[in-house]
Order: structure tokens, then sequence, then C-alpha cells
């Protein structure tokens, strides 16, 4: 088989040398799963490894594909899972998850939007979901433990605990700086995979939706255009896939995941970082450039919860 990509680094302290390129979710109910099987395994044969999941995506339709998708296909990923109820008891939670993958074990349970101070402290509290994520950890539930998070503040925290083996966070062409410029330097010192998704903003940086493909409820104005005799019609601005990949590239995160629930995004998203690959990384100033485009893409489509306020 033709691979497209390779392994590439370890993550983090993990020991799993990874591609670059990791999968998100591809969860959406309208597509049958045998489809969105087939998706998957596309992304596998093109040698993505490191893959994503959770229980609330599509209410547990994300990990019955992954399941599916995985069966014969087992070795050589990285499964990642979370655990979207931070304060409820862990193990049942782990149980639900492992059952409706139809595995034994994942290689990373990881707490999902663990996003505020108070909500780290009570994980890492004494009883709290830490310690109960680790017992899973020795009964051989998962291999790893982390957090996802929107909040670089609580990242830091996580991160120098020495309690988080991956961390997932937001990094693309409208993420907050910290992530970049204090959070990554941090996990390379302390050893923690990253696995940093965002890339497309939730896709508001292609299109014009307030994330996920939901349609806008207000449509902002946008530059007026006009094609020959044609009436002109506003046009909202937008970044291309190859943008938004080349900065996230630049980065260098261990693994930048990125959402490819159709072969058309796949094949955008290879052709991406293959050409980012065989490109210099990009320079300072034209990173300042593809943030302020960034930032007038995704004015005015709703809230960006992958930032603190």
């Amino acid at each position: 088989m033709n691979r497209l990509f390779h392994p590439r680094r370890e993550l983090g302290r993990t020991g799993f040398k990874a591609a670059i390129l990791g999968i998100g979710d591809v969860a959406d109910r309208s597509v049958p799963l045998a489809e969105c099987v087939a998706t998957v395994r596309r992304a596998i044969d093109a040698g993505l490894n490191v893959i994503d999941t959770a229980p609330g995506y599509e209410d547990g339709y994300s990990e019955q594909i992954v399941g599916e998708a995985l069966q014969g296909r087992r070795d050589g990923m990285f499964v990642i899972d979370k655990i979207d109820h931070l304060h409820e008891p862990v193990a049942p939670q782990i149980e639900g998850s492992l059952s409706r993958l139809k595995l034994d074990a994942v290689d990373a349970f990881v707490f999902h939007g663990c996003s505020t101070l108070k909500d780290w402290e009570r994980l890492a509290a004494p009883g709290g979901g830490m310690e109960q994520l680790e017992r899973c950890v020795q009964a051989g539930k998962a291999r790893f433990r982390g957090i996802s998070s929107h909040n670089p503040g609580v990242l830091h925290a996580a991160v120098t605990s020495g309690r988080c083996d991956v961390v997932l966070f937001a990094v693309g062409p409208y993420s907050d700086r910290r992530y970049v410029e204090e959070i990554l330097p941090l996990t390379r010192q302390q050893g923690v995979g990253t696995v940093c998704f965002k890339t497309f903003g939730a896709g508001k940086l292609l299109g014009d939706t307030s994330g996920y493909s939901r349609p806008l409820e207000v449509r902002p104005r946008g530059k007026l255009s006009s094609g020959g005799t044609a009436p002109g019609k506003h046009v909202l601005p937008h970044l291309a896939v190859a943008d938004c990949v080349r900065l996230t590239l630049t980065c260098d995160p261990d693994v930048a995941l990125l959402g490819m629930s159709f072969p058309n995004e796949q094949d955008a998203a290879f052709a991406a970082a293959l050409e980012c690959g065989a490109l210099a990384p990009l320079c300072r100033q034209e990173m300042e450039d593809l943030r302020r485009r960034a930032a007038k893409a995704i004015e005015g489509k709703g809230p960006c919860w992958w930032n603190p306020s």
C-alpha cells in the first residue's frame, strides 16, 4: 500500500510515533454507518495513525464508527477517547465508551473540555477524576491520560502537574497565541504529547457557518463582488485549507487533528499537508498576515469557544 503519510516523531513520552495529521471526529447521523467507517479507513490507509472520539459526538455514534473502523486494524493506531462528565464517576463512563467501541482498552482517555481552573483543581484533588483515571490505567483500560482544554492557564497547570501524558488544545490561524507561545514549548519541556485541533476554526475560517456546518443566524456583511453584468452580491472572506494547515504545521504540534468527514475533505487536507511538507515553514510576517486574514474571516460568525474570553 502506498501511504501518503508516515510516522514522524514520538507523541510526548508515550513512545508512540505519530503521523503529522490525526483523524478528528467524523460522526454525522445523516450519513450511513458503513460510509462513515469507509471514510475513517480511507484515512488509516493514507497513513494517519492517531484517532480521536468522544461519547458526546453524536451521542455515541462517533465511538461506534471508530470501533467498527478499527476492527482488524487496531494495531499501529493510537486511540484517544474522552471522559465527557468531569465530576461524575470515571469508571462507568470508561466502561460505556469501551462497550460502544467494542474494545478492551484505548491508548488514552482524556477529560473533555476541562477549561476552568476550578474544574482542574477538582479533577486533581485526592479522590478526584485524575486519581480515578489513574486506577483505570492501572487496570489496563488505557495506557495514558490527559485533558482537552480551551484555556492556556488550565493547560499550564495540568502539564506541570506531571499527571498528563497527552493534552489536546487549539492551534490554528484563529487561536489564542498563548497556546503556541507558552503551552507548546512547555509540553516539549515536560515530555507531554500535543494533539491540536481547530485548524479550521470549526469550519468558520473556510465557510459561512457558526461552526461545524451550522448556518449563520445573522449574515455579516462582506465585500460586494460582481461578475460580468450580473448584479453584485456580498461575499464573506474565507481562508483556504492550505492556509490553515500550513500555519498549524508551522507551529509544529505533535499531531494536527483535523475533522475530515468526507473523502473530498480528506483529499484537500492531505494535499495541503503534503504541499506544506515541501515548503519552508511560514515566516513571522506570513504568520501575522494569516492571523489578520483569519480575524476577518471569522468575524460575525459566533463565539469561538476554544479561546478563553
